[in-house]
């Protein structure tokens, strides 16, 4: 399968920018649920730089996801997000602001369709 391609949006309040696949990316499951650093450009804001997630944790995958959706660029989505982690976080775990979440919601649909 190839690569997914990705198109660049634009958040409203900060006119910056963020990637959205044209499909939801696949990760095999021992990269999907390691145990894993995230680059300081990703969670710059969260006080305990360096910290190991557990994306095997619900709560943890769901601010890692955050993270890269929100700030990563396509490579991070690709290296950091897997299409059924995601969808199963999508309505419990995952806080996007409203305009990032509209985009990828369509994937999110596609893939509980089809999956």
């Amino acid at each position: 399968m190839s690569k997914p391609i990705f198109t660049t949006h634009y958040q409203r309040w900060q006119k910056r920018p963020y990637y959205v696949p044209d499909r939801l990316p696949v990760l095999p499951a021992e990269l999907a649920l390691r145990k894993t650093t995230v680059p300081l450009r990703l969670n710059g804001h969260l006080a305990d730089r360096g910290r190991v997630f557990d994306l095997a944790d619900l709560h943890e995958r769901g601010e890692v996801y955050a993270d890269v959706i929100v700030e990563g660029e396509a490579a991070d989505i690709l290296a950091y997000i897997d299409g059924a982690s995601l969808v199963e976080i999508w309505d419990t775990h995952l806080i996007l602001p409203w305009d990032v979440a509209a985009v990828w919601k369509p994937l999110i649909d596609d893939w509980r369709e089809n999956n």
